[in-house]
């Protein structure tokens, strides 16, 4: 299967007949083209995400090279994203500028299980290590979402239902007024969903998903040089799953939930000078996270919160070379308590950072890029990280790209302060360096890309298990039975493979492949749950004027469910068809057949998958 992917893609690269210039602002933190940026960028834009009829961005962000989205069982189980094989914590996701990934998680990852698409205009999936622009959980990438602001005055409207008692209210608006930008979006989510535990074990009761999420985006032109930003990001969801109840205490039904809550502000002022040359930016960020689990054998709940203070300022001296710099403040803070704790959990920690970053078009068609970071951590220290990229255009519609960068992640706050903390000595950050080599080829409408990469991570942070050990450190924590530390080492390289664009004016092609070798350095096995292959197709067609149809193929290789791989889970591919029809007056139909197939592997050992699913509704843009 990998040959084959291999091989037809490489074809495709070599045969097929400018792409228009695609700008991102993920890698420099400043609008720039995609040709000079000298990193692996990925674009979902809100024209696929409404063709894909997409509910979960998780499920998007996993047809996009790189990554693999695991998800422990139906729509909003917890759901986490691995890119380029890193840890659940180790990317960084963003929305608006705002950071999601939550401070009392085990980890500090991002609850990915509860990103809904909504009022999305694009989103820029940035790989490799890229701690220094982003600070601490960058390893793996950067997952930017940005939200609809401005233009012309729309409101958009959306319903539907389908399988598993699933109902979706959306709303969506956006446009300006005098001198105000807008977006604003609203989204009602309930499904049944299917048992965590897998049906075919014998688990019947439905683990349902409940949600309710509001974000808004708001700039104030006050001036032609100075600018203010209010926005905010709102979630709560309720989640039910499944556990380990007695007397056999193996996975099964229970009736256990959760609820989590996330409110996320941003308040910002831009400043421009030098006729927009030298651009300031001033933030606070702040955001507080309310998760509860209502347990048959222990209730847990846990607060966590962020308060980040931002400083980016931009400098360009002509059109070939610009500086970006930047200072930054971040404070968090954990409280957890369940019932087996004699004590809650309590922590905060706080980060400092200076950053700077030079891009300059030294010669002709040539693009390169430096930059460090300084970050100061109350609890273990100093780190410094780097980053140097190069674009070349070694014609108008072939780049060849290649960076190098460092990425850190800081211990989590339940890692430092839980009963679980290292009892003997402080836990240093996990750290990685990253390098990758690339081309990027265009031909007419059509785009492709080839990016060999490599990361190796260090210190990495895993649970000690004291059972049968006689020492000091386990002796301290003879009754929590283990303490976390610094022990692991990774190595992950691969090849991603990418090829975008139009077979004829109706017909359009999306395609990608992965090849990925993420090993422990230790045992030198493949890690849990990466797939050493995946792939995905898309292909969209609009068959008449008011007709569009689709299709989508995801394909996810074998792999080991558990590090020491006794268990493995299976390969497994997904087809969907998605349709969508105008009715006119901004008026449309749309449905889609998920898993028409109704291939139920396990996405993770233990835990269902839904099947075959049929889903419709109506939207309609005023």
């Amino acid at each position: 299967m990998r040959k084959i992917l291999y091989l037809s893609t490489v074809s495709l690269f070599a045969l097929l007949p400018a792409a228009a210039e695609t700008v991102v602002v993920s890698a420099t933190r400043t609008p720039e083209p995609l040709e000079i940026t000298g990193s692996s960028v990925s674009v979902i834009s809100a024209d696929t995400i409404a063709a894909h009829q997409t509910v979960v961005l998780s499920d998007a962000l996993a047809a996009t090279p790189g990554i693999t989205a695991v998800r422990n069982g139906g729509v909003g189980q917890s759901t986490s994203i691995l890119l380029r094989g890193s840890e659940a914590g180790q990317t960084l996701v963003l929305i608006d500028g705002i950071r999601l990934n939550d401070p009392s998680a085990t980890t500090g990852f991002a609850l990915m299980g509860d990103v809904l698409a909504n009022g999305i205009d694009r989103v820029e999936v940035l790989r490799g290590p890229q701690s220094t622009l982003y600070g601490s959980d960058a390893i793996g990438g950067v997952v930017n979402i940005l939200t609809t602001r401005g233009g012309e005055n729309t409101l958009k409207l959306q319903a539907e239902g389908g399988s598993f008692d699933t109902l979706r209210l959306n709303a969506a608006a956006s446009g300006t007024y005098s001198n105000f930008e807008f977006g604003a979006a609203a989204n009602y989510f309930l499904t049944n969903s299917v048992s965590a535990a897998d049906a075919r074990d014998g688990n019947k009761e439905a683990d349902g998903y409940h949600h309710t999420g509001v974000t808004g985006n708001v700039r104030w032109n006050a001036s032609d040089a100075v600018s203010v930003d209010a926005r905010v990001y709102y979630t709560y969801a309720r989640d039910s799953y499944d556990g380990y109840p007695p007397p056999n205490y193996t996975f099964a039904d229970t009736h256990q939930y959760g609820d989590n809550e996330l409110l996320a502000l941003y308040g910002g002022i831009n400043a421009a000078a030098w006729g927009g040359r030298f651009t300031n930016r001033l933030a606070v960020i702040h955001s507080d996270s309310d998760r509860t689990t209502y347990d048959t054998v222990q209730d847990f709940y846990g607060k966590g919160g962020a308060t980040r203070y931002e400083y980016q300022g931009g400098l360009k001296l002509d059109d070939k070379n610009e500086l970006v710099f930047g200072a930054e403040d971040q404070r968090t803070s954990l409280d957890t308590e369940s019932q087996y704790d004699p004590a809650p959990t309590k922590g905060t920690d706080r980060i400092d950072s200076v950053y700077a970053q030079w891009q300059s078009g030294i010669i002709d068609n040539l693009t390169v890029t430096g930059g460090v970071r300084y970050d100061h951590d109350r609890e273990f220290g100093d780190h410094t990280s780097f980053k140097a990229a190069a674009a070349y255009q070694l014609t108008g519609s072939t780049t060849l790209r290649a960076n190098i960068g460092d990425g850190f992640k800081a211990p989590s706050l339940y890692q430092l302060f839980s009963l679980y903390s290292n009892p003997v000595e402080s836990l240093k950050p996990e750290t990685a360096t990253g390098w990758e080599a690339g081309i990027d080829q265009r031909f007419g409408d059509w785009r492709a890309s080839a990016t060999y990469f490599e990361r190796r991570t260090a210190n990495q942070i895993d649970f000690f298990d004291c059972w049968g050990v006689t020492s000091t450190a386990c002796s301290l924590r003879a009754t929590q039975g283990g303490y976390y530390y610094n022990i692991d080492r990774s190595r992950a390289e691969g090849v991603e493979i990418e090829l975008a664009g139009k077979i004829t004016d109706g017909l359009t092609l999306a395609m990608n492949y992965t090849n990925l070798t993420d090993t422990d350095r230790a045992t030198g096995l493949q890690l849990a749950r990466r797939p050493h292959d995946s792939a995905n197709v898309s292909l969209t067609w609009k068959a008449l004027e008011d007709l569009n149809l689709g299709l989508s193929v995801d394909y996810i290789g074998s792999r080991f469910d558990d590090a020491a791989h006794a268990t493995k889970l299976g390969d497994s591919g997904h087809l969907n068809l998605f349709a969508a029809y105008t009715l006119g007056h901004g008026v449309e139909l749309f449905g889609r057949i998920e898993n028409l197939s109704d291939n139920q592997r396990e996405p993770v050992a233990g835990y269902g998958a839904p099947g075959r699913a049929f889903f419709g509704g109506i939207r309609t843009t005023l």
